[in-house]
């Protein structure tokens, strides 16, 4: 019989490539969005699970506007702390592993290596500590929970979502013809969402457990990720680089957020590939399946 796993966030970048990397393992896969099953809500996360039967619980779901949630903590702490203790008390009740989805933002960006998952946290602002609170529950309630931080997700989905991603912004920027602004001073690893998930899923194969990093192959400034999108675009705009001090946000954001895979890759998964070709990759899938109306 084919293992079951549900995937909460189903309607997210990342949700969408979960379900679509477990129906190729032969998973038998339920997806659900906040419109089927609100993960806030308690009773309905038991009922759900309770009816499905899953084996393995993945929650891709996720409050991320990272500056709105400097005026409203109370709504970024409620879908990304007290809802994965919601399902973390599911899964307990249901004899089912969950896989917890956090963010490269519980680090202050002080260190000037990719960050481990040995490396101490500290969380900059509202949405960070949120995040690192969803960890801590995954952990509290569960003795095998798999919490993967990962860093500036991009993927396919971000065509029919809502607030889109990175690239899909700087393409927007570059059709206003306008100079386009980019801070230079602050790194990540910008991460693939289908390899995300294709590498989730081989820890959970591995029956692995504790947290694992899942970040793009290279340490990169949100400029040269900007750079990188504009040369595969083939665009040529204004480009120009900016900095902390002259772009000023409402919440702190930390300044290197880079990940080590190092652990990723100790366990025999394969290392994750340039950021270039993530681009490309990026750029080949948003060609096979255009946006509505595009």
């Amino acid at each position: 019989m084919n293992r079951k796993a549900v995937v909460f966030g189903a309607a997210g970048q990342l949700g969408v490539e979960l379900v679509r990397e477990l129906k190729a393992r032969r998973y038998d896969v339920t997806g659900w969005d906040r419109s089927q099953v609100d993960i806030t809500d308690a009773a309905a996360v038991e009922s759900a699970l309770a009816r499905y039967e899953a084996e393995i619980v993945f929650n891709s779901a996720a409050y991320n506007q990272v500056d709105v949630a400097e005026k409203e903590p109370q709504a970024a702490l409620l879908v990304n702390g007290l809802a994965v203790r919601n399902l973390a008390l599911a899964c307990r009740q249901n004899d089912a592993r969950l896989v917890h989805f956090s963010t490269d933002y519980v680090f202050d960006g002080l260190a000037r290596h990719p960050y481990t998952e040995d490396d101490p946290t500290h969380p900059l602002g509202a949405y960070a500590v949120s995040k690192l609170v969803g960890e801590l529950y995954a952990q509290a309630y569960l003795d095998r929970a798999l919490v993967v931080r990962t860093s500036g997700v991009f993927g396919p989905g971000g065509l029919s979502t809502a607030r889109g991603n990175f690239v899909e912004l700087m393409l927007r920027l570059a059709g206003s013809k306008n100079p386009i602004r980019v801070v230079e001073d602050h790194f990540a690893s910008p991460t693939f969402a289908p390899w995300l998930a294709a590498r989730t899923v081989d820890l959970v194969d591995r029956n692995l457990e504790g947290v694992f990093h899942i970040g793009g192959g290279t340490p990169t400034s949100w400029f040269e990720f900007a750079r990188a999108i504009f040369e595969v675009a083939g665009l040529a705009p204004t480009l120009q680089a900016t900095n902390e001090r002259e772009y000023r946000t409402a919440a702190r954001r930390p300044r290197y957020s880079a990940l080590s895979n190092g652990k990723m890759e100790r366990v025999g998964l394969e290392p994750m590939p340039p950021l270039r070709q993530a681009v490309e990759a990026y750029f080949a899938e948003r060609n096979r399946a255009p946006a509505p109306g595009r």
